[in-house]
């Protein structure tokens, strides 16, 4: 599973850098010799992986702080820069947090979308730009069908829905402003991608299982669980990673049959109970757990998984991790990193490994 040189001296701009996908890919993205250029708000806390890395990276990229939803920022570093990909991974992704600020969470979602891509207007180079989104973009019939690209869009919590919204937006603006049209951008090649619950070395989120269950045996401490019987397509980070990478080096040939919607998820021997996952943590990094037994006040699908068939059959990706392996070499990443090793070498290993 390797790339080519495409990326080598390619100028990305990616927003979200210093998010937990957003810092892997600056990672992956630095070790193809690509020329980044990373847009994102101060992620506030010293323990998230863009701060264990930066001491690393920091002469290697070119590292602005600011919000998304200011466009006057965003239309100048786009002029400056005159990004040949962008990967949009800025957002505020999570479901629980969604609920406490909802109006902060669309506008994120939503508008900030809209802002990057309006800002991508004025640039004459041809540019592909991929847009992040979520697998919970689907109108979830809490079912056990992998959704489709064409299924309907949805959203019961304010996260999900936004992104739906988002999806909506997305395809709206290429629609109507990339294309060959008088009053549309011929060089703009627009995307979206859609992936499972990732898993991977350095996310410290608050109210994700897998941070969660790594701090309370760091503590020695029980891993307590709200939702044990809810099912996810869990996949290691480099997995959907590697299918962005893809995707826009795709976009890059300028054919239209890109310019859509992708999900890259895992197979589905991936989509395991919460249980299922907290129990294979265990197996390799001895602790307890705790069914709280209590019923969310917010709501949370049940069920959810992705089909793939598109992204296989176009793309030709497909995940290489598997469940097992994914749950490994997250484990590892922290218990490692516990044990001193840097977490920026960690990374590259875990890189290195998945492509070689």
């Amino acid at each position: 599973m390797k790339l080519n040189n495409f990326w080598d001296k390619k100028r990305v701009l990616l927003t979200g850098h210093t998010g937990f996908k957003g810092s892997w890919m600056l990672l992956w993205l630095l070790n193809l010799n690509a020329k980044v250029t990373g847009f994102s708000i101060d992620c506030g806390v010293s323990d998230n992986l863009f701060s264990q890395i930066y001491p690393s990276i920091k002469d290697d990229f070119t590292h602005k702080l600011g919000d998304i939803n200011d466009f006057e920022n965003l239309k100048t570093i786009v002029k400056k820069f005159k990004p040949d990909i962008v990967f949009h991974f800025a957002a505020q992704a999570l479901v629980r947090e969604s609920y406490i600020n909802p109006l902060e969470t669309w506008e994120t979602n939503v508008l900030g979308s809209l802002k990057l891509l309006n800002a991508l207007n004025n640039i004459e180079n041809n540019c592909s730009v991929v847009m992040i989104t979520t697998d919970k973009v689907y109108k979830n019939n809490e079912w056990i069908y992998g959704y489709r690209e064409i299924d309907s869009l949805g959203g019961h919590d304010p996260y999900s829905a936004s992104k739906a919204a988002a999806e909506l937006a997305i395809n709206s603006w290429r629609n109507s402003f990339a294309g060959n049209k008088r009053h549309q951008k011929p060089n703009i090649f627009i995307a979206s991608a859609r992936s499972g619950n990732v898993i991977g070395g350095g996310d410290w989120s608050k109210d994700r299982i897998f941070p969660d269950a790594i701090r309370a045996l760091i503590n020695q401490e029980k891993i307590l669980v709200r939702n044990k019987e809810s099912t996810r397509p869990w996949q290691h980070v480099l997995d959907p990673l590697f299918g962005y990478l893809t995707l826009a080096e795709k976009l890059s040939h300028n054919e239209n049959k890109y310019c859509d919607s992708f999900n890259f998820g895992p197979g589905l021997q991936s989509n395991k109970s919460v249980e299922v996952l907290v129990e294979t943590i265990l197996t390799y990094w001895n602790g307890s757990w705790e069914d709280l037994k209590i019923k969310e006040d917010f709501h949370e699908a049940g069920l959810l998984n992705l089909n793939i068939d598109k992204a296989n059959k176009i793309l030709d990706w497909r995940p290489k991790w598997d469940f097992q392996c994914s749950v490994q070499k997250t484990v590892e990443w922290y218990k490692n990193t516990h044990a001193g090793q840097d977490p920026y070498q960690a990374c590259l290993k875990d890189i290195y490994s998945f492509i070689n």
